[in-house]
């Protein structure tokens, strides 16, 4: 059975601790009702609350509602908030854009996901940052199931050669992968993108050499992620359907042509 959520909605900004808590319940209601349709267990399905641009007082509403784990997309805004608000303790961060080698000093020290590898000079960056601290991280390869030019991640062509590479770096812990779709409201075009992440996935655990690690499929967001949850997804990474709509286009987030959680 095909469902038709709204991908454009002008979201309310939630101004308050209520308002978020009123929003993440919804959000679990929705998750629950697409795995009910799916035949699954809403267990199998991790809602990952995307911070980007929400200012420290929201996220501690937001802490207050619950949340414990946070996504950003840029490194400098998810290390600053992690500074101001160390006092937190069991918050924590995940990195979910495009990243620069110079900056995975930063998300090597911070961060408790990386959900967009797809490169192995970043893998090697964050590799050696991370034996020197001690610490490892969970990441996610990122792939282009909508083969756009304007997006980061890897074609689906590459993605079994470049999860073979990644046994070279003990310190990041695969877990599986992660794509942006097509941003579009036509499902027939959304859906294919998590059909084709679902399978890869499901040929990376028959054919990597850590193919059991490949277990977890990071995709959809506000407008799309009943869509995902359908097709397989277990985490979705919703924002504006949160914390409201963001002041500014979506093209200032995603110089690269992404699309907005």
């Amino acid at each position: 059975m095909r469902t038709t959520p709204p991908l454009r909605p002008a979201y309310d900004t939630a101004a308050s601790q209520a308002e978020i808590q009123a929003n993440l319940v919804d959000i679990q209601q929705r998750i629950d009702a697409a795995c009910r349709r799916a035949g699954r267990s809403p267990a199998e399905v991790r809602l990952l609350p995307v911070s980007k641009t929400v200012d420290e007082a929201r996220i501690r509403m937001a802490y207050a509602a619950g949340c414990r784990l946070l996504g950003e997309n840029k490194v400098q805004e998810a290390y600053g908030k992690w500074e101001t608000m160390a006092d937190l303790s069991d918050l924590h961060w995940a990195v979910i854009g495009h990243l620069q080698t110079n900056k995975a000093k930063f998300v090597a020290r911070f961060a408790q996901e990386f959900q967009a590898l797809d490169n192995l000079r970043v893998a090697e960056a964050l590799d050696r940052r991370l034996q020197a601290a001690g610490r490892s991280l969970d990441v996610f390869v990122q792939v282009n199931t909508s083969q756009e030019d304007s997006k980061f991640g890897l074609p689906p062509s590459q993605v079994l050669a470049f999860a073979r590479a990644l046994s070279a770096f003990s310190a990041l812990r695969v877990r599986g992968l992660m794509t942006l779709a097509l941003f579009s409201s036509d499902e027939s075009h959304v859906r294919p993108c998590f059909v084709l992440l679902r399978t890869l996935r499901d040929q990376l655990r028959q054919d990597a050499p850590q193919g059991e690690a490949f277990a977890e499929l990071s995709m959809g967001m506000s407008g799309d992620f009943e869509w995902a949850i359908e097709e397989g997804a277990t985490t979705v990474r919703v924002g504006q359907a949160i914390f409201g709509s963001r002041a500014l286009p979506d093209s200032y987030y995603w110089p690269e042509g992404g699309q907005p959680k």
